[in-house]
């Protein structure tokens, strides 16, 4: 004869500890191990509201994600994000990360993970909105102006980004950024892309040195990240016979592989390759006592080019959305294009195509009002 011992309690209970102003709870998880919680209030009805909370995402499947978010603090979920991701990332994106934690830490580094709210974004956001510059000097700081409304978007990007690294690790069910919207607009605090119209590109190159000439054709024609993949890049990774140069490293995973190059980038690899002999390099510094062997800024020699050209600056990246407008007016695909900026998110496209408007501006404006009246138009059968 079996004996049956008394039924496992499933739906858990909620009880009082005498070293505890709280109540208490205790429940099983799907493993069948106990679980014991504070509830964190002293009202009975919202301690067995919370427990039911903790019944729901145990039969969910997420109980495990809640009770690593609850053990699991900003500050802790920061290093791991600066150490595992944000060091793949390329050194001026670090950099970024680095500086937004400066100020995030104060606000979220104790909190666990699980406890940061869209109520505590928003008023950190209106608060860092109010904040004053700080200017450092000798004796100390002094205070400026306000902050930029970009300075502080930047910041919540980047803990908009923290936070939803942590949904993909299972550390959190759902980030509490999506229900923040930013406070202010910022449209008018963020450059929009330059096209650079043919017209530009023909002065510009005018007046630009033999090196920076041939990085403009490149750039324009294969879409290269100037510092990042074009820059650094060696005479071996260049493929004459084949039309073909290798991005050896980028941005992204996506960003490495074998990039096909039009007829003008080719001759100007060709071009930039005769005239540096003796170095591995295709665009190899003049400076003796440079920390790298090639150039690593065309900031100077940028602007003054622009400046002798009579062209509005707009920073050389810019030629990247060029390219891949230049790809879309002509009619490619754009998920197509897309892969040829070897992009892995397809989102991202739709910042490089802004400026097709100007485009359709531009084609709007060759409108012949009077077309109709010609008399040598043909190929149009008149109405009976």
């Amino acid at each position: 004869m079996s004996r049956k011992g008394r039924p496992r309690q499933t739906n858990g209970t909620v009880y009082p500890r005498s070293e505890s102003v709280f109540w208490w709870m205790r429940y099983r998880n799907r493993e069948g191990r106990i679980i014991k919680e504070s509830t964190g209030t002293t009202d009975r009805q919202e301690a067995e509201r919370f427990l039911r909370q903790r019944l729901d995402a145990r039969d969910e499947g997420k109980l495990p994600i809640i009770l690593s978010s609850k053990n699991l603090t900003f500050n802790e979920w920061a290093d791991w994000f600066l150490e595992k991701v944000s060091k793949l990332r390329a050194p001026v994106t670090h950099l970024q990360n680095l500086n937004a934690l400066k100020f995030l830490r104060p606000a979220f580094g104790a909190t666990y993970l699980s406890e940061i709210t869209a109520e505590a974004i928003d008023d950190y956001l209106v608060q860092r909105l109010s904040s004053r510059r700080r200017i450092y000097v000798k004796p100390g700081f002094r205070y400026g102006g306000k902050i930029k409304p970009s300075t502080v978007h930047q910041e919540f990007r980047i803990l908009t980004r923290i936070l939803n690294v942590a949904v993909k690790k299972k550390r959190l069910t759902v980030s509490p950024c999506e229900a923040v919207e930013f406070p202010v607009s910022v449209s008018k605090a963020t450059r929009k892309p330059h096209y650079m119209t043919a017209s530009e590109q023909v002065r510009i190159e005018f007046f630009a040195p033999s090196y920076l000439k041939h990085a403009i054709v490149i750039l324009s024609e294969t879409g290269l990240r100037p510092y990042k993949e074009l820059m650094p890049m060696k005479k071996s990774q260049v493929n004459l016979e084949n039309s073909l140069v290798h991005v050896s490293d980028s941005k992204t995973d996506s960003g490495i592989a074998d990039v096909p190059v039009t007829e003008l980038a080719l001759q100007a690899f060709a071009a930039q390759i005769e005239e540096t002999p003796g170095s591995e390099f295709l665009f190899p510094t003049p400076k003796k006592k440079a920390r790298k062997p090639y150039i690593t800024s065309l900031r100077k020699i940028w602007t003054t080019t622009l400046r002798r050209a009579g062209v509005p600056y707009f920073p050389i990246y810019h030629l990247r959305h060029c390219f891949a407008t230049r790809l879309s007016a002509g009619g490619v695909a754009d998920h197509f294009v897309t892969q040829m900026l070897r992009q892995s998110d397809a989102q991202v496209f739709k910042r490089y195509s802004q400026a097709k408007l100007n485009m359709m501006r531009e084609a709007l404006g060759r409108l012949d009002r009077q077309a109709n009246e010609h008399n040598d138009i043909s190929g149009t059968a008149r109405p009976n």
